[in-house]
């Protein structure tokens, strides 16, 4: 395969019932590999498992908890806004450029290709982290459902010793399983997934609706009791890595029908959805649960609130939905990393390109980059077993990944719009596409500079927050190292590869 610009056309797609999103297809130099089969839900799905509601909020409302306290509510309506906003801007960039690799290919084509190759890598890179942080969760919700679960040691708190290592023992036994089902048919992946949402989002209700009938206290202890400013910057944490991800419904447009009309849509109702399902989820948590001073829900966080809230049995019964939501999940993420690493791959534009941009006739599936994602991710979690701190490394560096990778969107969409604006068109219904209209410039400034100071928040190398017990420095600056050696490992290997291709001209010369 040799890479082609932008505009040059591919192979003409085969006709059928997503001729016409295939014609769209190739318009933009690329031929139908992947299937495409996915619906309205199928793409909301994508979006809303990938932030997953239950995953995430468990995982990580017991650190937002311990350094924000009750007043960390407020991060989360917050962040949503802040993230509403990126939204908006990948909804209009969705319509125009319906291709999988979205944040690969939207920055790219806004900018110049060096800079969208390095939007790329960083997010390849990121989702995989996202993957091995995702997998780490089972740790939050398995042990607390039975005993048996713990492998390892007896102390199941994730930032203990025998938590931490074995959280990458549950992990790594996820991976395979997610593995195998990004292995199989696109349509067995949409159907798992599908059903984990549905699942997801009627736990997520009832716990909410559960919790709330038994709240102690009213809603004022969220005004009243907590951090402050740092405290609360620290706290924010949880709830930017709950709201992460929804761009996937962007990055399964190649796969899914319409895309133009329904991937805009899809990528704002799951973000809006994920982000006030979370917000509720941790506010009834604060209401109902038994103490907020004893310690234990900076400890134990949401599986605590369940158990001795709701007793043993139905507190046992929503941690098994949750433990659903944590396999979704990942298997949502990595997903969406193999469509990157595929898109990416196609252009030519990473080591092993041929083999990774291969796409069984069969499964319509790539799963050179399935496996790839899996083994990556759980290399990752390895880490676990050197320390505990490396679980908030891991899930730190992820998001801020991510972040920055949707930062290097929200610019160059800025200046396009400075210099004249986004191309405007219909969608596939013959309605115009998806636009924000004069509202995009003052959006997409907000959004910018939003994007731009979490990415320092998250970045900032807290000793009290990254090496809390000390004498590991490499933990507390774990995030800047690994984004570091991450553009220097990318600028290596863009520069053997510029070297490589200018040899082959004078090799060939008389």
């Amino acid at each position: 395969m040799t890479a082609t610009a932008p505009s040059d056309v591919r192979p003409d797609p085969p006709e059928g019932p997503g001729s016409a999103d295939s014609a769209g297809l190739a318009h933009f130099g690329y031929r139908q590999e992947l299937h495409r089969s996915l619906g309205r839900y199928a793409s909301f799905a994508a979006g809303f498992s990938f932030i997953s509601v239950l995953t995430t909020v468990f995982q990580f409302f017991a650190f937002g908890y311990s350094f924000g306290g009750a007043r960390f509510f407020w991060t989360w309506p917050a962040v949503l806004i802040g993230q509403l906003l990126v939204a908006a801007c990948f909804a209009e960039l969705a319509a125009r450029y319906p291709i999988s690799g979205a944040v690969y290919q939207w920055s790219t084509r806004l900018s110049n290709r060096v800079f969208g190759w390095y939007a790329g890598w960083i997010m390849v890179l990121g989702q995989i982290v996202v993957v091995a942080a995702a997998a780490l969760a089972l740790q939050v919700v398995l042990p607390a459902v039975w005993s048996g679960f713990q492998l390892i040691g007896t102390d199941t708190s994730p930032v203990s010793s025998d938590g931490a290592a074995n959280a990458a023992v549950l992990g790594i036994a996820l991976l395979v399983l997610t593995t195998a089902v990004n292995l199989l048919d696109n349509r067995v992946m949409s159907l798992v997934n599908r059903i984990g949402v549905t699942a997801e989002i009627i736990g997520a209700a009832l716990i909410i609706v559960l919790l709330l009938t038994h709240a102690d206290r009213a809603p004022s202890v969220t005004v009243h009791s907590g951090g402050g400013g740092p405290a609360l910057l620290v706290g924010s944490f949880a709830a930017a890595y709950v709201m992460i991800g929804f761009d996937s419904a962007g990055e399964m447009s190649e796969e899914t029908r319409a895309p133009r009309r329904v991937a805009p849509r899809t990528i704002l109702s799951a973000l809006t959805a994920a982000g006030v399902l979370a917000s509720l989820l941790v506010l009834a948590a604060l209401l109902a649960a038994p103490s907020l001073t004893d310690g234990r829900l900076g400890t134990e966080g949401l599986s605590y609130v369940l158990t001795s809230r709701l007793g043993d049995g139905p507190g046992r019964a929503l941690l098994c939905d949750v433990a659903v939501a944590v396999a979704v999940a990942t298997l949502a993420i990595q997903t969406s990393a193999t469509r990157m690493l595929f898109s990416m791959a196609r252009d030519e534009a990473l080591p092993f390109s041929r083999t990774l941009s291969r796409v069984s006739p069969r499964t319509g599936q790539p799963p050179a980059p399935a496996l790839a994602v899996g083994v990556l991710s759980a290399a990752l979690l390895l880490l676990s077993f050197s320390s505990p701190e490396a679980w908030l490394a891991i899930g730190t560096t992820c998001i801020v990944m991510l972040y920055l990778a949707y930062a290097m969107v929200t610019g160059p969409l800025l200046l396009r719009r400075l210099r004249g604006g986004l191309p405007t068109g219909t969608d596939e219904s013959g309605n115009p596409l998806f636009t924000l209209g004069r509202w995009g410039i003052p959006i997409n400034i907000l959004a910018l500079l939003y994007g731009l100071a979490m990415t320092i928040n998250l970045a900032w190398p807290r000793a009290a927050v990254y090496d809390p017990s000390g004498g590991h420095w490499y933990f507390q600056w774990f995030t800047l190292l690994f984004l570091l050696g991450a553009l220097l490992l990318g600028a290596a290997w863009r520069a053997v590869r510029t070297r490589a291709a200018r040899r082959v001209p004078a090799a060939a010369a008389p």
